[in-house]
Protein backbone atom coordinates (compact mmCIF):
# COMPACT_ATOMS: atom_id res chain seq x y z
CA UNK A 1 0.00 0.00 0.00
CA UNK A 2 0.97 3.94 -0.46
CA UNK A 3 0.12 6.95 0.63
CA UNK A 4 -0.73 10.17 -1.21
CA UNK A 5 1.04 12.78 0.29
CA UNK A 6 -1.08 16.04 0.33
CA UNK A 7 -0.56 19.30 -0.46
CA UNK A 8 2.02 18.40 -3.09
CA UNK A 9 3.07 19.51 -6.52
CA UNK A 10 5.27 19.04 -9.23
CA UNK A 11 7.91 21.04 -8.04
CA UNK A 12 7.95 19.69 -4.58
CA UNK A 13 8.26 16.47 -5.53
CA UNK A 14 11.91 17.55 -7.44
CA UNK A 15 13.28 19.75 -4.74
CA UNK A 16 14.83 16.28 -3.22
CA UNK A 17 16.14 13.69 -5.12
CA UNK A 18 14.37 10.73 -4.77
CA UNK A 19 15.29 6.97 -5.33
CA UNK A 20 14.40 3.85 -5.82
CA UNK A 21 10.96 3.13 -4.10
CA UNK A 22 10.33 6.58 -2.97
CA UNK A 23 10.62 7.94 -6.73
CA UNK A 24 8.22 5.41 -8.31
CA UNK A 25 5.88 5.93 -5.36
CA UNK A 26 6.26 10.40 -6.38
CA UNK A 27 5.37 8.79 -9.89
CA UNK A 28 2.98 6.98 -9.18
CA UNK A 29 1.34 9.40 -7.18
CA UNK A 30 1.76 12.31 -9.98
CA UNK A 31 0.02 10.57 -12.90
CA UNK A 32 -2.89 9.58 -10.62
CA UNK A 33 -3.44 13.32 -9.68
CA UNK A 34 -3.44 14.16 -13.21
CA UNK A 35 -5.74 11.49 -14.28
CA UNK A 36 -8.51 12.15 -10.94
CA UNK A 37 -8.27 16.13 -11.54
CA UNK A 38 -7.99 15.94 -15.70
CA UNK A 39 -4.92 18.05 -15.43
CA UNK A 40 -1.81 16.86 -16.80
CA UNK A 41 1.26 17.29 -15.36
CA UNK A 42 4.87 17.12 -15.55
CA UNK A 43 7.08 14.21 -17.37
CA UNK A 44 7.98 11.60 -14.72
CA UNK A 45 10.91 10.84 -16.16
CA UNK A 46 12.63 13.67 -13.73
CA UNK A 47 11.60 11.19 -10.98
CA UNK A 48 12.49 7.71 -11.87
CA UNK A 49 15.15 8.64 -15.18
CA UNK A 50 14.75 8.60 -18.61
CA UNK A 51 15.44 5.01 -19.43
CA UNK A 52 15.03 2.91 -16.21
CA UNK A 53 12.61 0.52 -17.89
CA UNK A 54 11.93 -1.76 -14.41
CA UNK A 55 11.19 1.62 -12.73
CA UNK A 56 9.02 2.66 -15.75
CA UNK A 57 6.52 -0.65 -15.51
CA UNK A 58 6.93 -0.03 -11.19
CA UNK A 59 5.44 2.55 -11.96
CA UNK A 60 2.86 1.50 -14.69
CA UNK A 61 1.75 -1.34 -11.23
CA UNK A 62 0.84 1.27 -9.02
CA UNK A 63 -1.27 2.73 -11.24
CA UNK A 64 -2.77 -0.15 -12.47
CA UNK A 65 -3.09 -1.22 -8.90
CA UNK A 66 -5.15 1.67 -8.01
CA UNK A 67 -7.47 1.37 -10.84
CA UNK A 68 -7.94 -1.99 -10.23
CA UNK A 69 -8.82 -0.82 -6.18
CA UNK A 70 -11.57 1.28 -7.30
CA UNK A 71 -13.36 -1.70 -8.70
CA UNK A 72 -12.02 -1.52 -12.22
CA UNK A 73 -11.58 -5.14 -13.89
CA UNK A 74 -8.77 -5.94 -16.87
CA UNK A 75 -10.35 -6.81 -20.07
CA UNK A 76 -7.12 -6.93 -22.20
CA UNK A 77 -4.00 -5.21 -22.81
CA UNK A 78 -2.35 -2.98 -25.45
CA UNK A 79 0.68 -2.56 -27.42
CA UNK A 80 2.37 0.67 -28.14
CA UNK A 81 5.92 2.15 -29.88
CA UNK A 82 5.09 -1.10 -32.70
CA UNK A 83 6.32 1.66 -35.61
CA UNK A 84 9.92 2.16 -35.84
CA UNK A 85 9.26 6.09 -37.00
CA UNK A 86 7.92 6.47 -33.24
CA UNK A 87 10.78 4.35 -31.74
CA UNK A 88 13.22 6.71 -33.85
CA UNK A 89 11.92 10.01 -32.61
CA UNK A 90 11.07 8.89 -28.68
CA UNK A 91 15.12 7.13 -28.98
CA UNK A 92 13.89 3.44 -28.05
CA UNK A 93 14.75 -0.18 -29.79
CA UNK A 94 11.45 -1.74 -28.39
CA UNK A 95 7.79 -1.43 -28.01
CA UNK A 96 6.01 -1.27 -24.62
CA UNK A 97 2.18 -2.77 -23.29
CA UNK A 98 -0.23 -1.59 -21.13
CA UNK A 99 -3.64 -2.43 -19.66
CA UNK A 100 -6.78 -2.37 -20.94
CA UNK A 101 -9.21 -1.76 -18.21
CA UNK A 102 -13.36 -2.86 -18.68
CA UNK A 103 -14.32 1.23 -18.01
CA UNK A 104 -12.19 2.09 -21.42
CA UNK A 105 -14.74 0.29 -24.32
CA UNK A 106 -16.57 2.17 -26.45
CA UNK A 107 -19.17 0.60 -29.26
CA UNK A 108 -19.34 1.23 -32.42
CA UNK A 109 -21.95 4.55 -32.93
CA UNK A 110 -21.45 5.82 -29.00
CA UNK A 111 -20.26 9.39 -28.82
CA UNK A 112 -17.11 9.97 -26.32
CA UNK A 113 -17.07 12.90 -24.31
CA UNK A 114 -14.03 15.02 -25.53
CA UNK A 115 -12.52 14.76 -21.65
CA UNK A 116 -13.06 11.47 -21.26
CA UNK A 117 -9.63 11.36 -22.18
CA UNK A 118 -6.74 13.72 -21.84
CA UNK A 119 -4.90 14.88 -24.76
CA UNK A 120 -6.52 13.02 -27.16
CA UNK A 121 -5.33 11.07 -30.23
CA UNK A 122 -6.36 8.56 -32.28
CA UNK A 123 -4.71 5.75 -34.25
CA UNK A 124 -6.09 2.83 -36.24
CA UNK A 125 -5.08 -0.86 -35.36
CA UNK A 126 -5.81 -4.89 -35.99
CA UNK A 127 -7.06 -5.82 -32.73
CA UNK A 128 -7.21 -9.85 -30.92
CA UNK A 129 -9.95 -11.80 -29.39
CA UNK A 130 -7.98 -14.74 -27.88
CA UNK A 131 -9.69 -17.64 -27.84
CA UNK A 132 -6.95 -19.78 -25.33
CA UNK A 133 -4.26 -18.93 -22.64
CA UNK A 134 -0.78 -17.93 -23.97
CA UNK A 135 0.84 -18.92 -20.59
CA UNK A 136 3.29 -21.79 -21.12
CA UNK A 137 5.18 -23.07 -24.51
CA UNK A 138 7.44 -21.48 -26.56
CA UNK A 139 4.95 -18.67 -27.60
CA UNK A 140 5.91 -18.41 -31.33
CA UNK A 141 3.96 -16.84 -34.35
CA UNK A 142 2.73 -20.54 -34.72
CA UNK A 143 1.24 -21.00 -31.12
CA UNK A 144 0.13 -17.32 -31.10
CA UNK A 145 -1.88 -17.60 -34.21
CA UNK A 146 -3.65 -20.69 -32.91
CA UNK A 147 -4.28 -19.00 -29.56
CA UNK A 148 -6.48 -16.38 -31.76
CA UNK A 149 -10.04 -16.20 -32.09
CA UNK A 150 -10.46 -13.48 -34.63
CA UNK A 151 -9.26 -10.05 -35.24
CA UNK A 152 -11.04 -6.82 -35.57
CA UNK A 153 -10.59 -3.20 -36.82
CA UNK A 154 -9.71 -1.05 -34.09
CA UNK A 155 -9.61 2.58 -32.83
CA UNK A 156 -7.16 3.26 -29.63
CA UNK A 157 -7.75 6.63 -28.48
CA UNK A 158 -4.57 7.20 -26.83
CA UNK A 159 -4.40 10.06 -24.19
CA UNK A 160 -1.37 11.27 -22.09
CA UNK A 161 -1.46 12.22 -18.43
CA UNK A 162 1.91 14.46 -19.26
CA UNK A 163 1.27 17.70 -20.19
CA UNK A 164 1.70 18.46 -23.73
CA UNK A 165 2.59 14.94 -24.94
CA UNK A 166 6.12 15.74 -23.60
CA UNK A 167 6.79 11.93 -23.48
CA UNK A 168 10.38 9.73 -23.35
CA UNK A 169 10.12 5.81 -23.20
CA UNK A 170 10.13 6.04 -19.25
CA UNK A 171 6.95 8.40 -19.73
CA UNK A 172 4.71 6.83 -21.42
CA UNK A 173 5.52 2.92 -20.23
CA UNK A 174 5.00 4.42 -16.54
CA UNK A 175 1.76 6.04 -17.90
CA UNK A 176 -0.33 3.09 -18.54
CA UNK A 177 1.20 3.39 -22.46
CA UNK A 178 -0.06 6.31 -23.22
CA UNK A 179 -4.06 4.35 -22.74
CA UNK A 180 -7.52 6.30 -22.67
CA UNK A 181 -10.02 4.56 -25.08
CA UNK A 182 -10.92 2.37 -27.98
CA UNK A 183 -13.69 0.97 -29.79
CA UNK A 184 -14.20 -1.86 -31.86
CA UNK A 185 -15.46 -2.17 -35.27
CA UNK A 186 -18.92 -5.57 -35.95
CA UNK A 187 -17.04 -7.06 -38.72
CA UNK A 188 -14.77 -10.59 -36.80
CA UNK A 189 -12.57 -12.85 -39.46
CA UNK A 190 -10.68 -15.63 -38.33
CA UNK A 191 -6.83 -15.35 -39.00
CA UNK A 192 -8.57 -17.89 -42.23
CA UNK A 193 -10.16 -14.94 -43.56
CA UNK A 194 -7.96 -12.13 -42.97
CA UNK A 195 -3.81 -11.48 -43.03
CA UNK A 196 -3.18 -9.38 -40.28
CA UNK A 197 0.10 -8.22 -42.35
CA UNK A 198 -1.08 -7.83 -45.49
CA UNK A 199 -4.18 -5.29 -44.48
CA UNK A 200 -4.50 -1.71 -45.64
CA UNK A 201 -5.53 1.08 -43.22
CA UNK A 202 -6.81 4.94 -44.27
CA UNK A 203 -8.40 6.40 -41.29
CA UNK A 204 -10.32 10.11 -41.98
CA UNK A 205 -11.17 13.15 -39.18
CA UNK A 206 -13.77 15.49 -40.50
CA UNK A 207 -13.92 13.22 -43.87
CA UNK A 208 -10.32 14.30 -44.59
CA UNK A 209 -7.76 11.31 -44.94
CA UNK A 210 -5.53 11.50 -41.74
CA UNK A 211 -3.39 8.47 -41.36
CA UNK A 212 -2.08 5.61 -44.17
CA UNK A 213 -0.46 2.66 -43.17
CA UNK A 214 -0.84 -1.39 -43.35
CA UNK A 215 -0.45 -4.82 -41.13
CA UNK A 216 3.02 -4.44 -41.80
CA UNK A 217 4.04 -1.01 -40.03
CA UNK A 218 3.29 -2.52 -36.68
CA UNK A 219 6.55 -4.71 -35.93
CA UNK A 220 6.59 -6.27 -39.68
CA UNK A 221 2.84 -8.13 -38.54
CA UNK A 222 0.71 -7.30 -35.83
CA UNK A 223 0.32 -10.99 -35.07
CA UNK A 224 4.25 -10.51 -34.39
CA UNK A 225 3.42 -7.77 -32.00
CA UNK A 226 1.13 -10.23 -29.82
CA UNK A 227 3.72 -13.06 -29.56
CA UNK A 228 6.32 -10.34 -28.16
CA UNK A 229 3.51 -8.99 -25.76
CA UNK A 230 2.69 -12.78 -24.59
CA UNK A 231 6.73 -13.34 -23.37
CA UNK A 232 6.46 -9.91 -21.84
CA UNK A 233 3.90 -11.07 -20.29
CA UNK A 234 4.34 -13.92 -18.73
CA UNK A 235 8.06 -13.05 -17.98
CA UNK A 236 6.38 -10.44 -15.67
CA UNK A 237 3.68 -13.41 -13.84
CA UNK A 238 0.55 -11.78 -15.73
CA UNK A 239 0.22 -13.89 -19.09
CA UNK A 240 -2.51 -13.37 -21.40
CA UNK A 241 -5.68 -15.31 -21.19
CA UNK A 242 -8.20 -16.38 -23.17
CA UNK A 243 -10.84 -14.03 -23.96
CA UNK A 244 -8.97 -11.29 -23.26
CA UNK A 245 -8.60 -8.40 -26.08
CA UNK A 246 -5.42 -7.29 -27.69
CA UNK A 247 -4.76 -4.00 -29.56
CA UNK A 248 -1.70 -4.75 -31.42
CA UNK A 249 -0.17 -1.38 -32.18
CA UNK A 250 -0.64 1.31 -34.88
CA UNK A 251 -1.15 0.94 -38.62
CA UNK A 252 -0.48 4.23 -39.15
CA UNK A 253 0.18 7.91 -37.15
CA UNK A 254 -1.61 8.94 -34.65
CA UNK A 255 -3.96 12.59 -35.06
CA UNK A 256 -4.86 14.75 -32.88
CA UNK A 257 -8.81 15.02 -32.20
CA UNK A 258 -10.50 18.30 -31.59
CA UNK A 259 -13.71 18.43 -29.84
CA UNK A 260 -16.97 16.96 -32.37
CA UNK A 261 -14.64 15.35 -34.53
CA UNK A 262 -16.07 12.15 -36.21
CA UNK A 263 -12.91 9.71 -37.19
CA UNK A 264 -13.37 6.72 -39.17
CA UNK A 265 -11.14 3.94 -40.26
CA UNK A 266 -11.36 1.34 -43.13
CA UNK A 267 -9.14 -1.62 -42.58
CA UNK A 268 -9.15 -3.88 -45.55
CA UNK A 269 -10.59 -7.86 -44.80
CA UNK A 270 -12.03 -5.98 -41.61
CA UNK A 271 -14.52 -3.46 -42.40
CA UNK A 272 -14.87 0.07 -41.09
CA UNK A 273 -14.42 1.34 -37.18
CA UNK A 274 -15.92 4.79 -36.51
CA UNK A 275 -16.29 6.99 -33.65
CA UNK A 276 -17.76 10.80 -32.81
CA UNK A 277 -15.83 13.20 -30.02
CA UNK A 278 -18.61 15.16 -28.10
CA UNK A 279 -18.06 18.97 -27.58
CA UNK A 280 -15.50 20.25 -25.21
CA UNK A 281 -16.77 20.33 -21.77
CA UNK A 282 -16.43 24.03 -21.52
CA UNK A 283 -17.91 24.45 -24.72
CA UNK A 284 -21.22 23.13 -23.17
CA UNK A 285 -21.42 25.44 -21.21
CA UNK A 286 -21.21 22.99 -17.87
Amino acid sequence: MWVIVEGRDDADMTSTPLHGEDAVRAAAERLLEAAADGIACAPVRDLIGPGDLSAAYAVQRRVVDDRLARGARVVGRKIGLTSTAVQRQLGVDRPDFGVLFDDMGYAAGDVIPYRAVLQPRVEAEVAFVLGADLADGPLDLAQVRGAIDHAVAALEICGSRVRDWDIRFADTVADNASSGAYVLGTVRRSLDEVVPREVRMTMTAGGEVVSTGTGAACLGDPIEAVAWLARQARDLGDPLRAGQLVLSGALGPMHSVAPGDSVRADITGLGTVAIDFGPDFDEEGS
